[in-house]
């Protein structure tokens, strides 16, 4: 279709605002909103705005129309009364009501009351058309909500000095709603990032050192004179992972780290790591306990059980050693952009020992771990083992608590 270019281009369809407040803000501008919110920052004239005519009398009601098309307005609807008006104010979105005072059904008090006490539509500016007469009645109506009067008989000029003053105002109104929405907006993707940045934090760190980060300290290193370190390790894992479909093998480690993670989290223990197919787990850090290392063995008991129904409810073989040591070590936050929270020290050394020297299905303790267990715990003297870093260390096997 071939364009005039001599002529204006069209002017945009109008999309009221209190359609668009009424919805829930949490996301932010839609595109309707957006799109307002642009016609409120660039149609300062308002001719867009679609307007509504109540008045019983046809011959005012016609003028009041003929009136307004000739100032450029041509989004018009009219009402015979009160009803009929706000029939049409809930079918549809209006920018301004101009309203006679009486009315037959509901007249123009009736009417205005109903739209204040209604939070969609008591933003909508209402103008009062009355005689001269009639001003105390208008001062009642302005005193309830109305925007503005106009004296009958209407005279061109006062309707186009009343009507433009009247959706300047709701402009500017919808333009500070409007950006109050986009300010909301901003203020909950700033709190969501916010929390999303503090769950991936607490993920890795544990909590309190978390708070510690985020209170400014940058250098977190602490020394615990006596924790108990768990390692655990999968039999054979080299095996597994060659026959086993990549899929298959990350959702199987996922499940029973997955368990681990909740072993952990019910005994109040700090998860470390996991290092391929090994997990580790200490008791006594970051906040010290007098009982880490019964919690940590209670962890190790119900480790090899999760375990076993592991294979119960998936029908395969997955053989676990744990080993288990206590003793002094160091602790604390590497790295800048991807932070880590980890123990160094010969005690983390010797667990991992214990470990990888253990039997499958077993718990593998050190000497200094079984000190703190004989009062509550069984325990089967194993001998002596090879420690590589360690020489010959005295072991014993975890069979379970007393009683």
């Amino acid at each position: 279709m071939d364009v005039d270019p001599s002529q204006p281009p069209p002017a945009p369809e109008e999309t009221s605002t209190f359609q668009l407040l009424r919805r829930d803000v949490q996301r932010g501008l839609s595109p309707e909103q957006a799109l307002q919110l642009q016609r409120a920052e660039s149609d300062q004239s308002g001719r867009n705005a679609a307007i509504l005519v109540a008045e019983d009398e046809d011959a005012m009601r016609d003028v009041l129309l003929l009136m307004l098309r000739a100032q450029g307005y041509q989004d018009l609807a009219e009402a015979r009364d009160g009803e009929e008006a706000l029939a049409a104010l809930r079918d549809r979105e209006f920018d301004l009501l101009i309203t006679d005072l009486q009315m037959p059904a509901m007249d123009g008090f009736a009417l205005l009351k109903t739209i204040k006490d209604d939070p969609f539509m008591r933003h909508l500016p209402v103008i009062v058309a009355s005689g001269l007469n009639q001003l105390d009645a208008v001062a009642r109506c302005i005193e309830a909500g109305a925007e503005d009067f106009l004296p009958k008989p209407v005279n061109s000029t006062i309707l186009r000095a009343r009507v433009n003053a009247s959706l300047e105002r709701k402009r500017l109104r919808d333009l500070e709603r409007l950006r109050v929405i986009q300010l909301q907006q901003e203020k909950q993707l700033l709190e969501m990032e916010k929390e999303k940045s503090e769950r991936l934090l607490l993920n890795i760190l544990p909590q309190c050192i978390a708070e510690r980060l985020k209170g400014g300290e940058r250098n977190i290193a602490e020394r615990f004179a006596e924790v108990t370190v768990l390692f655990a390790d999968i039999v054979d894992f080299t095996t597994l992972a060659n026959e086993t479909d990549p899929e298959d093998l990350v959702t199987l480690l996922n499940e029973l780290f997955s368990r681990f993670d909740r072993l952990a989290e019910r005994h109040g223990l700090e998860k470390i790591k996991t290092i391929g197919d090994s997990y580790l787990v200490v008791g006594g850090l970051p906040l010290p306990r007098p009982d880490h290392a019964e919690a940590v063995a209670e962890m190790a008991l119900e480790m090899l059980a999760s375990v076993r129904d592991l294979n119960s409810d998936s029908g395969i073989n997955v053989r676990i050693r744990i080993g288990l040591n206590t003793g002094p070590v160091v602790a604390g936050v590497i790295g800048r952009k991807k932070f880590t929270y980890d123990l160094w020290g010969t005690a983390v050394n010797l667990a991992s020992r214990m470990q990888s020297n253990g039997l499958p299905d077993h718990i593998h303790l050190s000497e200094g771990t079984r000190r703190l267990l004989r009062a509550h715990f069984k325990v089967t003297e194993r001998g002596t083992v090879h420690c590589k870093g360690h020489g010959e260390v005295r072991s014993y096997l975890l069979d379970g608590k007393k009683g």
